[in-house]
Order: structure tokens, then C-alpha cells, then sequence
């Protein structure tokens, strides 16, 4: 429908002042006490009743009252939804007139269907939340709900009450938002020991609210194996998902009570008009917003920048690869309404359009309408913010880069071009820090093992704080080891008993030192290879300490005798790797040059070691690469004593190549500067091996064997998230 252009702005004004002007018209205070006390209370006010009984102690009120508020603040976003959907043609006579002949009296239908879905909305919502569960929240709850403090108390909550899987639940879900909190991973650790715990418990309450990201995750992992037609599905789903998480967004901010802006409230000098034209530009200002919102993780303060036009970029070369060249032709058309001169898209777009050939419908093929619409709607918003920023002294950031200059009123266009520029800048110098390692690590010191020599520097590795270390085991040692493996080893160990959990070609099986210990206990192993396992860990330990000048202690926090075997008859045309290209502590975009620190990365680690049993096999080599995945700058080949140690980080992208004979037998080891990250696994071993009368070294404090209470913390200071869960990440 085109609308009248002297009229534009007033009538999108008019259209979002139906919120502001009703959503103060609450439902009558008179009404029944009976009804009133039916309705959807304030969650707020469930909090504070419910924080108040924690710290009182009355620790069943206090789990009732909390997770009452954690369902209230659902009730009232799904209430918000179910009204803006109930009112959508509410007044729409009045609104058709707006294009009739009588367009003339265009201010008197405005008002007439301003009116008509306004009282809709009011009795919506009256139908079913209390007066004052219709007010807005604090900024303080709005803090509270975002980082998840509910699940704080919770945690604490439930363990009181002896509900053990409620309260690993509950821990698990604020960690997630939470990832340097130590005190509660240290408790998610516990909780995974305690009787009655079982593995479902350890599922995000509130993945509901990060399908998008699931699917974005997955769609990177599918890209990393090469399985483009996985790949394809996911991006597809997380695109729509994206969109119907920003939609939802934007229901919330039209239906929500809105605020006047501080500067525009009821002290101020401007009329009714400049405070409804600034509460209309601020709920434009809220709709805009959302794509921040919904590309910012759990947990993280920055949003992922050009979030879904990176996601389009992604499909269309997922598309292209899985031969669906028509479905590329699309996608990057609708990536070329967000930069439509982008060299490289017009370059992609062409080389598709050579690969068709005569087919002239695919060539011809448009961008996807829900595209065109986003991107057409997003445009006429922010063109009626620019105005409001240049003629009403309003505050406004755009949320998105890619905004075209003919947007920016010419009195604004300097200062645009100045932040961009800043941003520009920002994003240059990211790049060019790229290679600097903060691990605190400084490779280059001495190696305390007689007979252990560098083979391998960081200058002949062509990277920083690599080494490759040889003699560090004897032929007869690791005889001893492949010998235990081959008794013990369980196939899919540390991945839920996958037994191909990175490639179908080849088979993995895993050895614990603690299942070792338990094994060699009931007379399955020797006693001496459990033993040598465990101090095989150590002994990697004091070498890479001492060579990588550490400054603070070093703790193993996981030692993992891992084997991989080639599937006999299963080998010819293999083109993937037996470990894709990854990053210990983070998770990799080779595109973007960005590693995450979030699951299913292993964030605590900070340095990483392999160490080799046998060479008997074909490929299997270690590798680094490039940030970008695009150029390989060292190999390590395999064999018996040789340890590779290396930081954890981002400066040190690594896989396997294929195993494509054989079996590669390898004691994998991780390692983290933080005492309260060490294996819990490798003290209950040594707490066997104690009670069984065998001396222990272990210098190392006890921990507690209580649940940590704390209920409050201050914002995380960083910005990166990552919990212990998942698969092992075995090289």
C-alpha cells in the first residue's frame, strides 16, 4: 500500500503511538479482588518475594517463588504476542480509508484505527495481567533476567532441598551466560559426580531463546566436515529462525509499555507533539534494536556484527558446493540487497551465472521476498530515525553496517562517515593483532629431562609458542601403553560412546587414566602401565612448565590416551581429515577470523600437548594452519616419544590428516594456568592408589566436597563464554 509522502512521517508516528498512549490504560483498578488475583502477576515482584525467601532460608518458598518468576516473565512475552496477533485488523476500516479518496481526512482515520486497536490491546492484555504486571520492569530486573541470576539462586535452592538434578539443571543453564564464573563451574563439576545426577540434567533452560545459535553452530560444523547438504539445511533453518527471533523481538517492543526518553519525561519543555514524536522514534529505536539483540550470545556484551547477511554469505557457498547453484543464484541476490556493490558477491554471482549457462530462468531467479521485505522495512525505519536524529535532536545507533550513505541526511553524513571509519579502523587493527598470543606463555626455556631434545621450534614450526620435543618416552614405554590400550580402550570413549565421532572412515577409541586405575583395581590391566599413564601426564607437564616459561603454576586438566584406526576397505577417494581444523579454546571462523570462546569449545584451556606412541600407520600428521584455514604453515609427523606442545588459542589453528591405515595411538593433554581447572578425574585415582597404601605425589589442595553458595555476582568483566561440556576434542 503507498502512502500519502506529506503524511509519511505523522502517520508512522500515529501507528506506534497506539502503543504509548494505551499501554498506560491498564485494566480498572476496581476490578474484583477474586479476578485480579486470577491474572499473571508481576514477575518481578515473584522475584523479590523469592530472593527475599532465600536469603531467609526458606528454601522451598524461595524454588517455588523463583521459578514462578521465570514463568511469569514467559506468560507475560507469550500474552504480548498472543494480543499484538489478536488486534492485527483491529480498526482495519479506518486504516483503508488512509489510501481512499478521503485520504483528505487522513488525520481522522489515523486517529479513528489508532483508537480502535489501541482499546483492542488494552483489553487483551487486561484479559489476562494485572494492572501492574502490564508496568515496565527496572533495568536492574531486566539485568537479572538477562544474565540469569534466577538460576543462580536456584542452584543453591535446589541443593538445599537435596533435589540434586534440579540444581545441576539450574547451574548449568546460568552458566552457560556465566562462563567465567569458576566458583559455579566448579560446582557443574560436582554435580556431574553426585549420585542421581544423570546427564540430562546438564540442558539449557533457556535454549529456547538460542535456536539460532544452535543452528549456527551446527551449520559451522557441518562446513568444517565438508557436509554441504547438512550444511545447506542448517543455514537455511538458522536464517529462519534468525528472522522469526527478530519478528518476535518486535511484537515484544510494540505490545511492551514503553517510557518516555529521559530527556522527553515530564520535566521537560517539549509539547505533547515532540514527546509523541519521540516515544513513536523510540519505539522505532526498540524494533531496530532487535537485530543486536538477536546476534548477541548468552553471556556476551558485543552483538556478532552483519549477523544475518553473514549467514546469507555462508548458504550461498554451502548451496553452491552441494550443486545447488540455482539456490546460490538466490541467496546471494538476497545477500546483494544489503551490499549491493560488493565486488566479490558481483564476482560470485557472475561465476554462478557462467555455471548455469543457458539456463536463463535459474540466472533470472530473485531474491527471496522475506529478504526484500526486511531489508525495504529497515530502510523506511531508519530513513524516519535520521530525521528524528537531524530535526528532533534524537539519540539513535544504527544496529547495521551495511546501511546505505543516500540513507544519512547530508547534515549528518560527516559524523556517520567519521564513526564508520572509526569502526573501520577497529576492525584493521583486530586484523593486524591477530598472530599476538596473550597466553602469558614464552616459548625458548630450558628442558629438564635428560635425553629430551627440540627437534622443532616456533621459528622452524612458523608459528608462536609451538615446539616439538623428542625422547620424551622410551620404546619399551610406549610398548607398555599401546599394550594397555589395546586391552582397555573403550571404542567412542569421551565422545557418548560415538565410535567415528569426526570422520565414518576411521574408528576412535579413548582410555582414561582414572578408568585405568579402576581396570588395573580389578585385575583387568597392570597395575605399573595405569601408574606409568598417570605419570606420563606429569612428565609433559614439568617439560612444557619449564620450556613455555609459564609464570604461574601448570595444571593438567584432562590426559586422554586416544587411538584411531583406519576402516579397512573404506579408504579409496577419502578426502576429509581424521580431525577437521579447529582451535583448542575457542571455536574457529575461518571467514571471519574470529574464534569464539564458547561451547562446545574447552575456554579454560590454555596449553596443549600430544604426545606420540607409535608410527606404524599411514597419514595421521599433525598441522597448523593459517587463522583462515587457507594455507598449511607446519606438519608434525608421528613416532614414539615425540611430544607436540603448543598454546591453546587462536594462534594455533590445528588438525589431523587422515588416517588411512593403521592404528595412531597418541596420549592427548591439556593444560590450564587455574589451580580450580585441574582433573578432579586424576585426584580420585590418586585417592584409590592412597587408599590402597601406594604412595602419591600430589601436592596439589583438596577441594571441598560442599556446593558453593553464592547467589550474587557483579557483571562478567569479559566477554567470552564456555562451559566443560560435550565431546573431547582428542588430536
Amino acid at each position: 500500500m503507498a502512502l500519502r509522502s506529506d503524511c509519511l512521517t505523522v502517520y508512522v508516528a500515529f501507528h506506534f503511538v497506539i502503543v504509548a498512549i494505551f499501554s498506560f490504560a491498564f485494566a480498572d483498578p476496581s476490578s474484583d479482588i477474586h479476578k485480579v488475583s486470577s491474572l499473571l502477576q508481576p514477575y518481578d515482584f515473584l522475584y523479590y518475594s523469592g530472593v527475599r525467601a532465600y536469603f531467609g532460608k526458606e528454601w522451598g518458598k524461595a524454588a517455588e517463588l523463583l521459578e514462578k518468576s521465570i514463568a511469569a516473565k514467559e506468560s507475560l512475552f507469550r500474552i504480548r504476542r498472543e494480543c499484538h496477533d489478536e488486534c492485527v485488523a483491529a480498526g482495519k476500516e479506518a486504516f483503508d480509508k488512509l489510501d481512499s479518496d478521503n485520504g483528505n481526512l487522513w488525520d481522522v482515520w489515523a486517529l479513528d484505527w489508532i483508537q480502535q486497536k489501541a482499546e483492542c490491546l488494552k483489553f487483551c492484555m487486561g484479559r489476562s495481567v494485572t494492572h501492574l504486571g502490564q508496568l515496565p520492569v527496572s533495568t536492574d530486573i531486566e539485568y537479572e533476567f538477562s544474565s540469569r541470576n534466577p538460576y543462580n539462586f536456584l542452584q543453591v535452592t535446589y541443593y538445599k532441598l537435596q533435589k540434586l538434578q534440579k540444581a545441576a539443571s539450574a547451574a548449568h543453564t546460568y552458566f552457560v551466560a556465566n562462563p567465567n564464573h569458576l566458583e559455579m563451574r566448579n560446582n557443574i563439576e560436582k554435580y556431574r559426580r553426585m549420585k542421581g545426577v544423570t546427564e540430562d540434567a546438564f540442558q539449557d533452560r533457556e535454549v529456547e531463546h538460542e535456536k539460532h545459535w544452535v543452528l549456527y553452530d551446527s551449520a559451522l560444523q557441518h562446513e568444517a566436515s565438508s557436509d554441504w547438504l547438512k550444511a545447506v539445511e542448517k543455514w537455511k533453518a538458522c536464517v529462519n529462525e534468525t528472522m522469526r527471533q527478530i519478528e518476535e523481538c518486535r511484537v515484544q517492543c510494540e505490545v511492551a509499555s514503553q517510557p518516555l526518553p529521559e530527556d522527553r519525561g515530564e520535566e521537560s519543555v517539549d509539547g505533547v507533539f515532540e514527546k509523541a514524536a519521540a516515544l513513536s522514534l523510540s519505539l522505532l529505536a526498540c524494533r531496530l534494536s532487535c537485530v543486536t539483540q538477536v546476534a548477541t550470545r548468552p553471556g556476551r556484551i558485543s552483538a556478532q556484527e552483519d549477523f544475518l547477511p553473514l549467514q546469507l554469505e555462508h548458504l550461498h557457498i554451502a548451496q553452491f558446493k552441494g550443486g545447488d547453484v540455482r539456490g546460490a543464484v538466490q541467496t546471494l541476490r538476497s545477500l546483494l540487497l544489503f551490499y549491493p556493490s560488493d565486488k566479490d558477491s558481483l564476482d560470485n554471482l557472475q561465476f554462478y551465472s557462467e555455471t548455469l549457462g543457458g539456463d536463463t530462468e535459474s540466472q533470472s531467479t530473485q531474491p527471496a521476498q522475506e529478504i526484500v521485505t526486511y531489508v525495504s522495512r529497515s530502510l523506511q525505519e531508519k530513513k524516519l530515525l535520521y530525521f528524528g536524529m537531524e530535526n528532533l535532536d534524537f539519540g539513535f545507533i544504527d544496529p547495521d553496517l551495511w546501511t546505505p550513505e543516500e540513507v544519512v541526511p547530508e547534515s549528518l553524513k560527516n559524523t556517520w562517515r567519521a564513526e564508520k571509519e572509526k569502526m573501520y579502523d577497529r576492525m584493521q587493527a583486530g586484523d593486524e593483532q591477530e598472530e599476538v598470543d596473550d597466553s602469558g606463555f614464552f616459548a625458548g626455556g630450558s628442558v629438564p629431562q635428560v635425553g629430551v631434545t627440540i627437534t622443532m621450534d616456533d621459528e622452524i614450526l612458523n608459528g608462536t609458542n609451538r615446539v616439538v620435543l623428542d625422547g620424551v618416552m622410551t620404546e619399551k614405554e610406549c610398548e607398555r601403553i599401546l599394550h594397555l590400550a589395546a586391552a582397555a580402550a573403550s571404542v567412542g570413549d569421551g565422545y557418548r560412546g560415538r565410535r567415528s565421532p569426526h570422520t565414518p572412515h576411521e574408528t576412535f577409541e579413548g582410555l582414561t587414566v582414572l578408568r585405568a586405575v579402576k581396570l588395573a583395581q580389578d585385575g583387568l590391566v597392570n597395575q605399573t602401565d595405569s601408574r606409568l599413564l598417570h605419570e606420563l601426564g606429569e612428565r609433559v607437564r614439568v617439560l612444557l612448565h619449564s620450556y613455555f616459561r609459564s609464570p604461574s603454576g601448570l595444571y593438567i586438566t584432562f590426559t586422554h590416551l586416544v587411538c584411531r584406526t583406519a576402516v579397512a576397505g573404506d579408504q579409496e577417494g577419502r578426502v576429509d581429515l581424521s580431525h577437521p581444523v579447529h582451535v583448542d579454546n575457542c571455536l574457529l571462523e575461518p571467514e571471519t577470523k574470529q574464534c569464539w570462546r564458547e561451547p562446545p569449545a574447552f575456554t579454560h584451556r590454555d596449553l596443549s600437548a600430544i604426545l606420540y606412541l607409535n608410527d606404524n600407520f599411514d597419514g595421521g600428521e599433525l598441522f597448523f594452519t593459517t587463522r583462515d584455514t587457507k594455507a598449511v604453515t607446519a606438519r608434525v609427523k608421528p613416532s614414539c616419544g615425540r611430544l607436540v606442545g603448543f598454546s591453546s588459542g587462536p594462534v594455533n589453528p590445528h588438525g589431523v590428516t587422515a588416517v588411512t591405515s593403521g592404528r595412531r595411538c597418541a596420549l592427548a593433554l591439556w593444560f590450564s594456568k587455574e589451580k580450580l581447572y585441574r582433573d578432579m578425574e586424576r585426584e580420585e585415582a590418586e585417592a584409590i592408589w592412597a587408599a590402597d597404601g601406594h604412595k602419591v605425589v600430589n601436592n596439589d589442595e583438596k577441594e571441598e566436597g560442599k556446593v558453593t553458595r553464592n547467589a550474587r555476582i557483579q557483571a562478567p568483566k569479559e566477554t567470552s563464554r564456555g562451559r566443560v561440556v560435550g565431546g573431547r576434542d582428542e588430536l
